[in-house]
């Protein structure tokens, strides 16, 4: 019991900084279109087309090739973290999306009018999931906010607290 403790302590005292989301899409083009046009996520040169015996080593895929882009998220600057979307050139098909599903559920983006963001959202081939609700959280605040997904069925919580 001690030595898992002290193992517990040594991992939480790792110095870390975040980087980057990953997002796998179907047509990355497609979706980084959508996030620059809805969100202003700029591009980071360059556009990433990778491949070796380096990447099959690191993904465990047989002659994997990815091709997509990093793009700046909103409203950290030029050092703030990016979301990349990649498109493998083997894709596996997996299950659709679900809020409620154990993993990586969503990405939170803070915006000025939740519905004028939904309505760009939908309007830009992005669907929309529940309604926009207004809650009260103890000690936290006001918070208006809405779930939608991207073109390709990610969820993106746009969130406006008060």
């Amino acid at each position: 019991m001690a030595n898992l403790l002290e193992k517990r302590e040594r991992i939480m005292s790792i110095e870390a900084r975040f980087v980057h989301i990953n997002i796998v899409a179907r047509d990355w083009q497609r979706l980084a279109r959508f996030y620059e046009q809805v969100f202003g996520c700029q591009p980071v040169p360059p556009e990433r087309d990778l491949a070796g015996p380096w990447l099959e080593q690191a993904t465990g895929i047989p002659g994997a090739r990815i091709h997509g882009v990093h793009l700046r998220l909103p409203g950290h600057g030029q050092a703030g973290p990016t979301l990349e979307i990649f498109q493998y050139a083997q894709e596996e098909e997996g299950p659709r999306p679900a809020i409620n599903r154990p993993g990586l559920a969503h990405i939170a983006l803070a915006v000025a009018d939740v519905q004028a963001a939904r309505q760009a959202v939908l309007a830009a081939g992005g669907s929309a999931l529940g309604e926009i609700v207004s809650a009260e959280i103890a000690g936290a605040g006001r918070v208006t906010f809405a779930y939608v997904s991207d073109p390709e069925g990610n969820f993106i919580e746009l969130q406006r607290w008060r």
